[in-house]
């Protein structure tokens, strides 16, 4: 099936994981309303917020559920995430993903790491477990970024150096969070249902480093004010 250009007037459906990070962008944003878990709620001309819960599971979910391809034109993840080892990150850094990736979605054996894809269960259609973002929101956003890479997808958080480590060098990430490809799956997929074209791409700030938990560095609060900023300048691009 061939998808069909979005229509001209389209929202985006920002999809953003944890209730922190929701309250940041509406502060920025001018909005006084409260998120709803797993429900599109209006906080811009043009935009839409749903609060979809940590993880995975919950990103896909929640935006299967909010997701309507007729209202809406592009779904854009924003959060927060953590600088792996070799990025160079420095705290505060806006980062804008090249793709998504989904890190630890398959089986470890004694010859390395099998993905998903490789093991012949591919995400989405036409993908792996890289999810690529969509050329033009790329295009649109990465003058707005520090830096643009891949962003690693975790179900379990890097707190050691090794972990930390595997993930950079096998993924290529520069940074890590936890919802990212899954909304980039449930977007696929929903476009594949409709045949409506469903860009998608993702924002993160950098609130911590990655490796040994207590040796990490945080500066949530920082980030989360910086996440509003950065959602409001997207949004300003008309995405």
């Amino acid at each position: 099936m061939t998808a069909r250009p979005a229509p001209a007037g389209r929202r985006t459906l920002l999809a953003v994981a944890a209730s922190a990070e929701a309250r940041a962008i509406l502060r920025a944003l001018g909005v006084t309303r409260a998120p709803e878990p797993w429900r599109a709620v209006e906080v811009a001309p043009g935009a839409d917020l749903v609060e979809t819960g940590v993880g995975p599971a919950c990103a896909a979910g929640g935006v299967a559920r909010a997701l309507d391809p007729v209202r809406h034109g592009a779904v854009l993840s924003a959060g927060v995430a953590g600088a792996l080892p070799g990025s160079g990150l420095a705290l505060g850094a806006r980062v804008v993903a090249t793709e998504s990736v989904f890190a630890d979605l398959g089986a470890d054996t004694p010859a390395g790491f099998v993905d998903l894809a490789q093991m012949g269960f591919a995400p989405a259609p036409g993908v792996g477990v890289e999810i690529p973002a969509d050329e033009g929101l790329s295009r649109t956003l990465t003058p707005i970024a520090d830096r643009a890479g891949p962003i690693a997808t975790v179900s379990t958080c890097a707190g050691t150096d090794a972990r930390a480590e595997e993930i950079a060098r096998r993924t290529g990430a520069i940074a890590e969070a936890m919802e990212g490809a899954a909304v980039g799956v449930a977007a696929a997929r929903v476009a594949a249902q409709t045949g409506s074209a469903v860009p998608f791409a993702e924002l993160r700030v950098v609130s911590n480093t990655t490796g040994d938990r207590h040796r990490q560095v945080w500066d949530l609060d920082a980030a989360l004010a910086a996440l509003g900023e950065l959602v409001r300048d997207a949004l300003a691009t008309r995405v």
